[in-house]
Parts: structure tokens; C-alpha cells; sequence
């Protein structure tokens, strides 16, 4: 699902390459560094995503212990999710630091990749 900048961005570049000159092609498009991450607001998560973080992410990403972001932090989250979600998740997965890796849960992969999700929703 795309937000709404992604949309206004998909409607502009058809007409940006239209208003070229005659015999000019408009300069292609540099390519993102990373797959950007687009995920429904925090509402409209998935519901395992919000039990896993309530039950074991909040512990630290609510408080901001030991550099987590926090949970609505924009400016915490916003360099960590232009790197993209295959990043993200190697953090949740491997963990980093002082995060143990799943966030010392045993969640599958799916439920781990909710969580994150849910916690990137709350910035977007």
C-alpha cells in the first residue's frame, strides 16, 4: 500500500518526463539506495505486530534504554528506515548492541517483521 507521498510522486513523474522539450529526454531517475519502507499506519497493523512489541519490544524501545528508539520518535527512526526494511530486520533478527536478537523473544520472522512495522507505523 502506498502512502501518500509515494502516491504524489507515482503521479508526478509521468507528467515531469512529458514536459521535456522536443528532442530531450527528461534525466532518468537516480535509483533509491535502499527499498523504501511503506507500511499501513500503527492502526491498521497487524494485531501480532502490537502484542509482540507490548509484550517484549516495549521494555526498551519505550523508554529509549541503551539507544533504542523510541516508539513515535521520528527523528530516532527516520535514518534507521531510509536504510529500509531488509535492514531493520537484520537488526530485529540478529539483533544489535544491547538488543539480543529476536528482542529476546521467540517470535517467528513474520510476527518479528509486524513488530517492526508497528513501531515504523508509528512514525509515519
Amino acid at each position: 500500500m502506498l502512502d501518500a507521498r509515494a502516491k504524489k510522486l507515482a503521479a508526478a513523474a509521468p507528467a515531469a518526463s512529458a514536459k521535456a522539450p522536443a528532442g530531450k529526454q527528461a534525466a532518468p531517475a537516480a535509483a533509491p539506495a535502499a527499498k523504501p519502507v511503506a507500511v499501513a499506519g500503527k492502526a491498521t497493523s497487524h494485531p501480532a505486530g502490537e502484542k509482540l512489541y507490548k509484550s517484549a519490544c516495549i521494555a526498551c524501545h519505550s523508554t529509549g534504554v541503551a539507544n533504542a528508539p523510541k516508539l513515535g520518535d521520528k527523528a530516532a527512526w527516520s535514518p534507521l528506515i531510509a536504510r529500509g526494511m531488509d535492514s531493520l530486520m537484520e537488526v530485529a533478527l540478529k539483533g544489535k548492541g544491547a538488543m539480543p536478537p529476536r528482542g529476546a523473544s521467540s517470535a517467528d520472522d513474520a510476527t518479528l517483521r509486524a513488530a517492526v512495522e508497528y513501531m515504523i507505523g508509528s512514525v509515519q
